[in-house]
């Protein structure tokens, strides 16, 4: 679909978008175009339930074709998010319409937030999140499930402004789709191998790639992340990416993901019901792969090394077996108490490899890592863990800017003593009650004093129902709050 900006003129041909306060408060080219249709509109708002409140619709059919009138409330609510909200909303509206064309007259309103070109920008962003599919694999596709809308023009004052601050928002966007793409991808066509060759692709947006095999990772002593994938006939990978838009020599900024292309479980075999979904279980990789890229494409002024482990997590002859003890790169042994506690290990030797390596101002770790942060936050919040509060605080803030939700999670000696070993210097899985505290307490092991964060994405990386901005599938959820992290207190400082 093509987005564009043009001015505040009426269309000659196509759908047209038009905002009502509440209480039926019509702006002024609202006004016009009710005034020209012989109070058309005004008619139609009475005859229904439409009075304006936020986010209601109410399509009118006139003689020069659809109009679609959208729900402002009381214009003080109106914000960047409320706009992206709004244009997923009409997007998703328009699209079962059958209309080719559309155009949204974005005016003024009394009380809203901030520029209008950023906000028409931030509708554009909206509409263009929404029109996200993954369909490569249908060969037949139903007419009532296409979407039908060509070409969707914001018609504003501020356009070329608009379109300028929209290039920026859909560099972001390319990244989302990306992460949303490897997390939607079935787990034949995605694995490792695979992974690691999209990953070297994104050398075409400037990217610095580099992969390590098996025989690099076992001189570097990764034995935790290579016990993972010892039952899997396919070869696990470490990739690192490197985006170097700051001051040179500065330090990096250092993101982490965890990477299970598949998840049997392993040995301690997941059940068969639900196990499709673990195809997903890379999802931590493909949000840090996501974010590399929407930096890239953006030419971010900042220095970041992204770091994702690659395996899948089979059973067979050769698998982890509970009860095996393996040495990580750190020199720390873990005891192995479940091969399905998997992806902190991974993790553990990334984390490792990451900052002694490239010592980077913060290591931020993300992972679909425990079913447990689903029963705790569902699927509305991210739960995450922090041992530096400056940086969680700066968490919270990007997350709430672009509207992802972040909860603090508690760490502490009592957890962490849950995972000590008799036998090893930890064990990889603690008792039942508290277990996405217990695995970042594992996962703190590897950090030293490198300011660090870690995010259970488990119930944020794939989503069965359609939201605005976010269509039901994969999510690329996390793209979003890291970029704006990265922009607000890291770029040019």
């Amino acid at each position: 679909m093509q987005i564009g900006f043009a001015k505040c003129v009426f269309p000659k041909r196509g759908a047209l978008v038009l905002g009502v306060l509440e209480n039926r408060r019509m702006l002024p080219k609202t006004r016009m175009i009710n005034k020209e249709s012989g109070g058309l509109l005004e008619t139609a708002m009475k005859g229904s339930n439409f009075t304006g409140k936020s986010h209601e619709i109410l399509t009118v059919y006139s003689l020069s074709g659809r109009i679609v009138l959208y729900g402002l409330g009381t214009g003080d609510e109106i914000n960047k998010l409320w706009c992206e909200t709004a244009g997923g909303r009409i997007l998703s509206n328009l699209n079962k319409s059958g209309e080719t064309g559309a155009t949204v007259i974005f005016e003024e309103h009394p009380k809203a937030q901030g520029d209008i070109h950023e906000r028409a920008a931030h509708f554009a962003y909206g509409a263009l999140l929404n029109s996200y599919k993954f369909d490569k694999y249908k060969t037949k596709n139903k007419a009532s499930d296409s979407s039908t809308l060509k070409k969707l023009t914001i018609a504003v004052d501020a356009h070329s402004v608009a379109r300028k601050h929209f290039s920026e928002l859909q560099a972001v966007a390319d990244g989302v789709f990306f992460a949303r793409d490897l997390v939607s991808e079935p787990p034949n066509i995605l694995f490792p191998d695979s992974f690691s060759k999209k990953l070297q692709s994104l050398r075409t947006v400037g990217l610095k790639v580099e992969v390590l095999g098996e025989k690099e990772m076992s001189k570097l002593g990764m034995g935790a992340l290579l016990g993972v994938g010892q039952g899997s006939s396919r070869e696990s990978k470490l990739v690192i990416m490197r985006w170097t838009g700051g001051r040179r020599g500065e330090k990096p900024l250092g993101f982490i993901g965890k990477g299970v292309c598949f998840d049997t479980g392993g040995i301690s075999l997941k059940p068969a019901s639900g196990m499709e979904d673990m195809k997903w279980d890379m999802g931590g990789a493909a949000v840090v792969s996501g974010l590399m890229k929407a930096l890239a494409v953006r030419k971010a002024g900042v220095n970041v090394v992204g770091i994702v482990g690659l395996v899948e997590n089979m059973p067979d002859g050769n698998a982890q077996r509970p009860g095996d003890i393996v040495k990580s790169m750190s020199g720390q042994t873990i005891e192995i108490i479940n091969t399905d506690a998997e992806g902190r290990l991974v993790l553990a030797d990334a984390l490792w490899y990451m900052n002694k390596r490239f010592k980077p101002k913060f290591m931020i770790d993300l992972a679909t890592l425990t079913g447990a942060m689903m029963v705790a936050l569902g699927q509305i919040n991210c739960g995450y863990f922090s041992n530096d509060d400056t940086l969680a605080e700066q968490m919270e803030k990007a997350a709430k800017a672009v509207g992802e939700g972040l909860w603090r999670m508690p760490l502490g000696a009592e957890y962490n003593k849950m995972m000590d070993s008799d036998v090893a210097d930890m064990k990889n899985a603690g008792p039942r009650f508290g277990g996405s505290v217990t695995a970042a307490c594992f996962l703190e092991r590897f950090v030293e004093s490198c300011p660090w964060s870690h995010l259970d994405i488990a119930g944020m990386a794939w989503s069965a129902k359609d939201a605005p901005t976010v269509p039901k599938g994969g999510t690329g959820w996390g793209v979003r709050t890291l970029n704006e992290l990265v922009k607000s207190n890291y770029e040019g400082v």
